[in-house]
């Protein structure tokens, strides 16, 4: 099979490609350049599993980033067995084709467990004195220790949070190009996040996003170079653009208003008890799953829906097949936000209330995305946390702010103009309309010309 790199920038579309990023736009001028028709739900693990399976969320059974499981009770998020994709992944069939074929995956999301022969992703170390080291998981496992020897400490506080930037892409890059030289795979496939961080904070704003659109634009230079002389293919392409966004939705308080959700207070603060609630709201950026445990209600569930702002689609199950992604997991309604609103997660009404993950970053704990983790309510508050840290006094970091107007970007929705979809960079010209499972094809061909 033929070498072949598919890079993974995340954000990009075409509203940010321009003088900022001369490489990747000399690049797009000699080769051939598409959009992609944005996956319902257009988001991380949703269209990553269908661009490695060839299916939509129906089949694969990602049908977000979180979901509601009914048999834990439990809300959610950001889960990584490779288990969890209900479908063959690409370099399963390639090994069938080919007895010699490889396959590194690098921070692709659902990395642990798969059949992939190398793969690297995000894994802190929680200590039983509270603490979250930074550090990642491998297959091999020897693989970590020896990235992390070469590299130095995945920084996975730079991955994301308030101090998210160039470091964590800049990271994957160089391990990317380490495990080449190692392992020589066949397949490698690439994940670069930053420019995911400047645009759900200021939105396509050009002109202060400039020096991320910089950053990323060398970086992807540097990655095509090297694996040009190594005569690899190279697909680059994203999974979603992202578009600005004004309206923070909180439909968990709407439901709570309601009498709907069930609340638990503890140590004189709120927490969201989804197993004990007649309906909720799990919220993924522009997308969110309202799941019913009190069938009675339903209908007014679908009144109140009806009736709040900010909602461009409600789907039942029978909907949902029209846009591939009923399956057990979504919610009895899936909703869609109009284009400058998104959903937010929050369902206390007193910020005295907030439960204590709501001001740290904690993507598992929380019942919802909650893209406000990329701010911070003060600096010189960080400071003193971390002096606290260095002292080896415990501390927890509470620097996030509960203002979820500070968002100025978002993703998710399909009803998108053609600047803000995701895009396909490849050396032949594809030829048709494309959508997210039609990105299996573009790879196998690649791989077996």
């Amino acid at each position: 099979m033929h070498k072949t790199v598919v890079i993974d920038i995340v954000g990009l579309s075409g509203s940010v490609i321009g003088a900022h990023t001369p490489f990747i736009q000399k690049y797009i001028s000699e080769n051939h350049f598409t959009t992609i028709e944005p996956l319902l739900p257009a988001v991380t693990t949703s269209v990553q599993s269908s661009y490695l399976t060839g299916k939509f969320p129906s089949e694969t059974g990602i049908v977000g980033n979180g979901w509601y499981d009914h048999a834990d009770a439990e809300i959610k998020f950001w889960k990584q067995s490779n288990k969890l994709v209900n479908a063959e992944k690409i370099w399963d069939q390639a090994k069938k084709e080919d007895p010699n074929f490889t396959c590194a995956n690098m921070f692709w999301w659902y990395n642990m467990y798969s059949t992939a022969d190398y793969s690297v992703t995000p894994r802190p170390n929680y200590l039983a004195d509270g603490r979250k080291l930074p550090d990642c998981y491998s297959q091999p496992a020897e693989l970590r220790d020896y990235l992390q020897n070469k590299l130095g400490q995945f920084p996975l506080f730079q991955f994301w949070g308030p101090g998210a930037n160039i470091k964590s892409t800049r990271w994957i890059a160089d391990a990317a190009m380490e495990t080449e030289k190692l392992h020589h795979p066949t397949l490698t496939l690439i994940y670069l996040p930053h420019l995911d961080y400047c645009l759900q904070k200021f939105g396509p704003d050009l002109e202060k996003i400039k020096p991320e659109l910089q950053e990323i634009d060398q970086v992807v230079s540097e990655l095509v170079r090297f694996y040009e002389e190594k005569g690899a293919s190279i697909i680059l392409l994203s999974e979603y653009g992202i578009a600005p966004v004004n309206n923070p939705i909180h439909l968990n308080r709407l439901f709570r208003e309601n009498g709907l959700i069930q609340i638990r207070e503890e140590r004189d603060l709120e927490l969201l008890d989804p197993g004990a609630s007649k309906a909720f709201v799990v919220a993924d950026h522009q997308i969110a799953h309202v799941y019913i445990n009190d069938k009675s209600v339903t209908e007014q569930v679908k009144t109140l829906l009806k009736n709040a702002a900010g909602i461009e689609l409600v789907l039942d199950k029978e909907e949902q097949k029209k846009h591939h992604i009923n399956h057990e997991r979504s919610g009895d309604l899936l909703l869609v936000a109009k284009e400058n609103s998104w959903f937010t997660y929050y369902f206390w009404l007193d910020d005295a209330k907030a439960p204590d993950y709501a001001r740290v970053v904690d993507i598992h704990k929380k019942p919802g995305y909650d893209p406000v983790e990329m701010f911070m309510t003060s600096k010189l508050r960080a400071g003193y946390k971390l002096l606290r840290k260095k002292a080896g006094f415990r501390y927890v970091m509470d620097v996030i702010p509960l203002d979820a107007k500070l968002v100025k970007g978002s993703h998710g929705r399909t009803n998108v103009t053609d600047e803000y979809k995701p895009i396909l960079v490849t050396s032949k010209p594809v030829g048709k309309t494309l959508h997210a499972p039609d990105i299996y094809e573009v790879i196998w061909e690649s791989l077996t010309v």
